[in-house]
């Protein structure tokens, strides 16, 4: 970490001096240090410019799955759910960010009942009474990114699924209880396994969330299985997705070995997520998409 002189410009583009602006800020990151705590790198550090854009882009993805849910409904094959997000999201003034994103040939991403994430969109994948399916959107705006899910219920669904879809979204309010500024990430991770656990839920390992922002996907790895006082430290400025996925079975599942994307349950048991942007505050976050 490079030192700056209290009068040099700031090292966030923020236009204002070093003292007035992440002076005292380095100073602390520097004592986490030192007492053996993983700190953020400034490349991930968002000044109020960054911010201003993160957000304005999450309202468009806020908007675009609003839309999906206006619309969504049994008989809809989920190729026109992609369709609906990729227009939404060009009116908007956007670019759908999943679209090319590593090969991948669609604009949203469509996981249904044990599906865990990356279902690809196909017109030959009709939704059907009693399904739950995650649509998981994410937007580039004017250079920057947003991302977020929500898993719908289609019709009568069984009062197992339904429990399954609202204890994952309450694992989100549970995580968000601990983001606060100069804790660590593990204290979000353990909170969100320790509540679906207690619910007789299982929680995926292998696939976590991430920073997001000026690149779709950033450092840190967001981990839900993790135990408190460990991982990164979240301070003012980062932006992440919390994600988990919640498992009525097993925690563990496999790959699609033919499309290379889509995530499955190993048992093929349910499983359901919600997904939510946030940016840490001096207070403790702000939800920019949900």
């Amino acid at each position: 970490m490079k030192w700056l002189g209290k009068k040099q410009p700031c090292w966030c583009k923020s236009g204002k001096s070093y003292g007035a602006c992440h002076g005292n800020f380095d100073a602390i990151l520097r004592e986490y240090k030192k007492r053996g705590f993983m700190v953020p790198k400034r490349k991930i550090i968002k000044n109020q410019q960054q911010l201003a854009g993160i957000r304005e882009s999450g309202k468009r993805n806020i908007a675009i799955l609003d839309k999906v849910a206006e619309k969504i409904c049994i008989g809809m094959s989920t190729e026109e759910i992609n369709q609906i997000v990729h227009e939404t999201t060009l009116a908007l003034g956007g670019i759908p960010a999943p679209l090319g994103y590593e090969g991948f040939p669609k604009s949203v991403c469509t996981s249904i009942n044990h599906e865990v994430c990356h279902g690809i969109p196909s017109k030959d994948v009709i939704l059907k009474e009693g399904d739950i399916v995650n649509v998981d959107v994410s937007t580039l705006y004017n250079g920057y990114y947003s991302d977020s899910s929500r898993t719908f219920l289609m019709g009568e669904v069984s009062q197992e699924k339904k429990d399954l879809v609202r204890v994952a979204k309450e694992c989100i309010d549970e995580g968000l209880k601990q983001v606060k500024p100069w804790k660590c990430m593990g204290d979000m991770g353990y909170a969100i396994f320790d509540y679906a656990t207690k619910h007789g839920y299982t929680v995926v390992e292998d696939i976590g969330g991430h920073g997001i922002g000026l690149e779709f996907h950033e450092d840190p790895y967001v981990s839900y299985v993790t135990q408190p006082n460990t991982e990164m430290v979240m301070v003012p400025g980062m932006v992440f997705t919390i994600e988990p996925m919640i498992n009525m079975g097993t925690f563990e599942v496999y790959v699609d070995e033919e499309n290379g994307w889509t995530v499955y349950t190993e048992d093929h048991m349910p499983s359901a997520q919600w997904e939510v942007m946030v940016a840490v505050t001096e207070e403790g976050y702000e939800i920019m998409a949900y």
